[in-house]
């Protein structure tokens, strides 16, 4: 091991984080005339910066940015005339599949696109989002929900066509993206327009999320069916710069027709122990998140003994990186972990109804349900990333007599899918849903995976119950209620982030449809929500308004499309103020639910929503709760302007709750 591996592994160990500076990258840069030499060190660069900024935003996807890394960097200094500038006649790139958007950053910041800063700013409020976003520089469209990306292309190319600009669209896709069925849609209308001018590069890595795309659902012969469509293909190492360029330079000889490179990559490419290979068929380990720091220190050792190996080669002096503190969080002590408790009653009740059968769409260890599949692989079936698909393979599992769970992300299950739950509706089986990563929360991902408008989109679909539980026992509650007391379909939505509660339900607690249960006493004011994420912040906010003088109930409604007319005069008509909260848009949420109720119930309270008004922020998850008001803060400030202009409102000991806007 050289002295200075030996140093950057010391100090990734004593608790700080390296990255290349912008002078670092213009040496590098400046070693060698070789464009092919130039592009492997400014990719590697990259890498190591790509890590810093994961490891402080402690979120992101390594395994894809590195294995984008090299193709992105040829593309952006080699290949791109002039890339998203809006120039006339300037090529246009952006990633379909999104989950590389670091890389992306990183080179953005070393080509001096953007700010330097930003380097430090990964999914912070005003930073760098999660995933794409067109508010960030040079970014030309979001992304991070996969499949729209050729068909973004299209539409481009098409707009071009009409206004004169020219031009190429370069759209990188992933593979596991391809079982999207969006991505097919879209071939055969830029093959039959002759959209030349469309270029598509699949980074196939082999690996989607944690497993091995052959494993979840096998491509095949992806050349064949692309030249099926009527698009030119061509297949090159993506880590041969020189095979990127021959590629590009024999699709430049096409024209009238789209393109594809299918380039074969290696998932963590870069960092020895990263890289898919060496993972071999067991599960992929760095897809999302940050490393842990002895990870992080090898990498780091790994990066930039190469990095400073190629200089020496070329006679150049080794870099120095520079350092910066990493980054303090904290974890709860305690923490409840519903989708792991909802798991959990799962199997115990599959081990006794041979019905059930779990369907997934490759989001097996956000779901809960991989004990499940181990003890009962003959009835659990991975879709991989095809939600309508799974969905309707579902339908057709109820029709033929069985009880299927079906399982993705509330981003993806409850929008993408929306028509099938319907159709599937229609004919009046019983399926269970289950929706994880439901709301605001985690916030860093950004809006592409916040599932912000879920409640609205199933909320009317005939005989469906939508159901938040808020702690573990009323999670393992809801399976049951849903498998063994409701005769219809159930939606369960679930917070995936960990959370000390400050409440417990008590032991005897059972479900009744459309009535909640009161968390906390209270006489002012009513706050009533769902889920664990509410209810700890209105449970908080509770203890804060107390100092205040303001008595607050919290109040836990797990019934996000069903309200008990009867529950809620007799619950909150004793109050002058009832506050709902929504882990969603307050449009269509649940609060508007509990206000209509109460409306047609005589309840005559103030009634205020609080939940979320425009697209969510992207950010820390206390930053995200801040900015949108959701947090202890937000709530206790809300209570306190509850009420319309010029009105004031006393609790029972006569104190102001709320009143008139101070002026000065």
């Amino acid at each position: 091991m050289s002295e200075k591996d030996h140093s950057d592994r010391q100090l990734a160990g004593a608790g700080a984080l390296t990255y290349a500076t912008l002078d670092a990258i213009a040496a590098a840069r400046a070693a060698s005339a070789d464009p092919a030499q130039r592009a492997a060190l400014l990719a590697d660069l990259c890498r190591l910066n790509t890590l810093y900024m994961i490891m402080q935003a402690g979120s992101g996807h390594l395994g894809s940015s590195f294995s984008s890394m090299d193709l992105i960097a040829w593309l952006w200094t080699e290949e791109l005339v002039d890339p998203n500038s809006g120039a006339p006649g300037a090529d246009t790139y952006f990633s379909s599949k999104g989950h590389d958007a670091p890389a992306l950053y990183s080179l953005l910041i070393a080509l001096g696109k953007i700010d330097f800063d930003l380097l430090h700013r990964l999914s912070r409020l005003g930073g760098l989002p999660g995933h794409p976003d067109v508010a960030t520089p040079f970014i030309a469209t979001n992304t991070g929900s996969l499949g729209m990306g050729i068909s973004k292309a299209y539409g481009m190319a098409r707009a071009r066509r009409q206004t004169g600009h020219g031009g190429r669209v370069v759209v990188m896709t992933g593979d596991g993206e391809l079982q999207e069925g969006q991505i097919w849609e879209s071939l055969q209308p830029a093959a039959n327009e002759r959209l030349g001018e469309i270029v598509a590069i699949v980074d196939h890595n082999k690996y989607q999320s944690d497993s091995t795309v052959a494993a979840v659902s096998d491509l095949g012969r992806i050349e064949d069916k692309f030249r099926a469509f009527g698009w030119e293909v061509r297949r090159a190492d993506g880590h041969d710069f020189h095979a990127i360029r021959d590629a590009f330079a024999s699709f430049a000889t096409v024209r009238d027709t789209p393109k594809v490179l299918i380039a074969d990559t290696i998932k963590g490419k870069g960092v020895s122990f990263m890289e898919g290979v060496a993972c071999g068929d067991q599960t992929y380990q760095f897809h999302a998140g940050a490393p842990s720091l002895e990870h992080y220190a090898a990498a780091v050792g790994e990066l930039t003994a190469r990095i400073n190996g190629r200089l020496a080669r070329l006679g150049r002096s080794p870099l120095t990186f520079a350092s910066a503190p990493l980054p303090v969080r904290t974890s709860p002590s305690r923490p409840e972990r519903l989708v792991v408790a909802y798991g959990d009653e799962l199997l115990r009740i599959a081990r006794a109804r041979t019905d059930i059968v779990v369907l997934d769409a490759d989001l097996l260890s956000d779901c809960g349900i991989e004990a499940f599949r181990q003890e009962l692989p003959e009835r659990f079936i991975e879709c991989g990333i095809a939600e309508q698909h799974m969905v309707s393979a579902a339908g057709g599992m109820a029709l033929a007599g069985r009880l299927p769970i079906v399982h993705s992300f509330a981003c993806f299950l409850s929008t993408r899918a929306n028509e099938q739950i319907y159709n599937n509706a229609t004919e009046r089986t019983k399926i269970v849903y289950t929706a994880t990563l439901a709301g605001l929360v985690p916030g860093g991902p950004g809006h592409s995976h916040q599932s912000v408008r879920d409640i609205s989109a199933i909320g009317s679909v005939p005989g469906l119950v939508a159901i938040e539980p808020c702690s573990e026992l009323e999670a393992r509650l809801a399976i049951r209620w849903a498998i063994e007391e409701h005769a219809g379909s159930t939606y369960l939505r679930f917070v995936n982030v960990p959370l000390d509660l400050p409440y417990a339900l008590p032991d005897s607690s059972a479900l009744r449809v459309g009535r909640g249960v009161t968390l906390r006493n209270g006489d002012d004011v009513a706050i009533v929500g769902y889920g664990p994420l509410l209810m700890s912040n209105a449970w908080r906010a509770a203890d804060d308004l107390a100092a205040l003088g303001v008595s607050a109930a919290v109040i836990d409604l797990p019934w996000l499309n069903r309200i008990d007319d009867a529950w809620v005069r007799e619950t909150l008509g004793r109050f002058q103020a009832v506050l709902t909260l929504d882990n969603h848009y307050v449009t269509l949420g649940q609060g508007t639910m509990v206000a209509a109720a109460a409306a047609r119930t005589g309840v005559r309270a103030e009634i205020r929503s609080l939940g979320l008004t425009d697209i969510p922020a992207c950010g820390s998850n206390a930053e995200v709760l801040a900015h949108h008001g959701l947090d202890a803060a937000g709530i206790v400030r809300e209570v306190h302007q509850f009420t319309t202009p010029g009105r004031v409102v006393r609790n029972r000991r006569g104190a102001v709750l709320s009143g008139p806007p101070r002026r000065g």
